[in-house]
């Protein structure tokens, strides 16, 4: 059984990460109780099995902060191996808000939302919000760690 357990730790994950646009500011949370805790990050998770990425980033961004989004677009792909022993392939997208107010409601997770200018984050950023800023700013969609 322990050699299973192993194995399961070693698997390669898929997440997705949403920055959210409204009025030119996009919205972060400050991360807690897991790898990159203190540290400012968009909405995301895990993806889910049999979802598409928009309902993935939809469903993120709900659980997380009950706003509604809109046109949703690839951002970037990222081999993240920056918290190891977790390895992840990251899913950067990029969204519109569409309705509601930012809420913590998981609080076990994030501390708070606000919205922020691009060229102007709090620090420290989550591993995956650098490479989201040069891809919006730049183009460039590939990452790997």
């Amino acid at each position: 059984m322990e050699n299973k357990t192993q194995e399961n730790r070693l698997r390669v994950g898929v997440g997705i990460g949403v920055m959210i646009f409204r009025d030119g500011r996009v919205l972060l949370g400050k991360r807690k109780g897991s790898h990159g805790a203190g540290e400012w990050a968009p909405p995301g998770g895990h993806f889910e099995y049999g979802e598409s990425l928009e309902e993935s980033a939809g469903r993120e961004v709900r659980e997380e902060t009950g706003l509604e989004i809109e046109s949703i677009n690839f951002l970037s792909l990222y081999n993240q191996k920056d918290y190891m022993p977790k390895h992840v392939i990251n899913i950067g997208l990029t969204a519109k808000w569409k309705s509601g107010e930012a809420k913590v409601l998981e609080p076990e997770k994030c501390e708070e939302w606000k919205w922020c200018e691009i060229d102007n984050l709090p620090e420290p950023l989550f591993a995956t919000v650098k490479n989201y800023v040069v891809a919006i700013k730049t183009g460039k969609n590939y990452f790997d760690s």
